[in-house]
């Protein structure tokens, strides 16, 4: 008689070594899931956000609101979607997300991983955040509206004003709110853009002049401006202010940045031309606008390419200088084409309209 089965039968035994083996690899991999779920990561993750036509309307705080209204002017009709795009950011220093979080948006096409300093710098707060993509939001519309009369053939009068000055602000004393921006080292500024290329010109290894109006009396401050992740800033907020002589009033609540002036440009000229400016096709983009009409690079291209895509637009106008991002994320059935002005959307946008061979346009190549 035998004491022990096992005696009996060894391979019963190595089948339970065998599950015991199982057991605690199962272990380990839920163990490793479960701090996976915990553990707080660096990253923030960017993945397509709303989109909104720029001819329609959209939620506001005080209900259903047309996103670009010109109350005193012949307004005409129109067809099809001219759509901005945004980016969601999930993620921020006081909501870390976990690395299982991540590793998801790392398979993803749609969406990017990026470091959290890269969104949220350290020496930058939330809150000032939010206030500067405010600020941004703001100047983005003006200067949609600067460049779509510009494009109209409408005279106007701009200052360039300070808003407001970061808390330290190298310009502290020297620059005060309300000041109107004139010149950086005697070369004319006009718009917010030319103010940021005399600035990064200029350097900051050495005081700059900053030729300014404070009230109505023109004066001269010597600033040393301050180096910041690459950029030459004075810290200070500045805002360009038209005085148009039509009213175009734009409204979009709970989105940030400057990337959505092109489009609002175009919706502008599209209501205030007869036609349809792209022929009734639902057409999306993205890119910053300055009153002379240059169309410049946006961050978060290609998850505005899978935004558009999801929300049907057939057409999508990149930023020339994003073109190297977009070769290779291209979804499918979404036709890229390259711009960097003004009139080279509205060529583009002509083309789309009439049925033009658009392959004699500039693109961003699928691949």
């Amino acid at each position: 008689m035998a004491l022990f089965t096992d005696d009996l039968h060894p391979a019963a035994d190595k089948a339970r070594r065998g599950s015991r083996a199982g057991w605690i690899v199962l272990g380990i991999a839920l163990v490793s899931g479960l701090l996976l779920a915990v553990i707080p990561s660096p990253y923030v993750v960017e993945k397509p956000g709303p989109i909104y036509n720029t001819l329609g309307s959209a939620e506001s705080e005080s209900g259903e609101t047309d996103l670009i209204t010109i109350p005193d002017e012949t307004v005409y009709p129109t067809a099809g979607s001219l759509d901005l795009t945004t980016v969601s950011v999930l993620g921020n220093p006081e909501n870390r997300l976990n690395w299982l979080t991540v590793a998801t948006a790392w398979l993803s096409r749609s969406q990017a991983v990026v470091p959290m300093d890269a969104i949220f710098p350290a020496n930058v707060t939330t809150e000032e955040r939010e206030a500067q993509n405010e600020v941004a939001m703001v100047n983005s519309q003006q200067d949609a509206i600067a460049a779509a009369l510009t494009n109209l053939d409408y005279d106007y009068p701009t200052d360039l004003n300070v808003a407001s000055l970061a808390d330290d602000a190298p310009a502290q004393g020297q620059i005060e709110p309300g000041d109107s921006i004139r010149t950086v080292n005697g070369t004319a500024v006009a718009d917010i853009t030319e103010l940021r290329a005399a600035l990064q010109a200029a350097g900051a290894a050495a005081p700059v002049t900053i030729g300014l109006t404070r009230d109505g009396v023109e004066q001269a401050v010597e600033v040393t401006p301050a180096e910041v992740d690459g950029n030459v800033l004075l810290g200070i907020n500045v805002m360009s202010e038209y005085r148009f002589p039509i009213d175009v009033e734009i409204q979009l609540d709970k989105v940030g940045g400057p990337s959505a002036g092109m489009m609002f440009a175009l919706g502008i000229i599209d209501k205030l031309t007869p036609g349809e400016l792209q022929g009734g096709e639902n057409v999306a983009g993205t890119g910053t606008i300055n009153q002379s009409g240059t169309v410049g690079p946006i961050g978060g291209i290609r998850q505005k390419l899978f935004g558009a895509s999801d929300g049907g637009a057939d057409w999508f106008l990149a930023p020339a200088e994003n073109c190297d991002e977009v070769s290779g994320h291209i979804p499918d059935g979404l036709t890229v084409l390259s711009v960097s002005t003004l009139d080279e959307a509205l060529t583009a946008m002509d083309a789309i309209a009439t049925g033009a061979d658009t392959d004699a346009l500039p693109t961003c190549p699928a691949d």
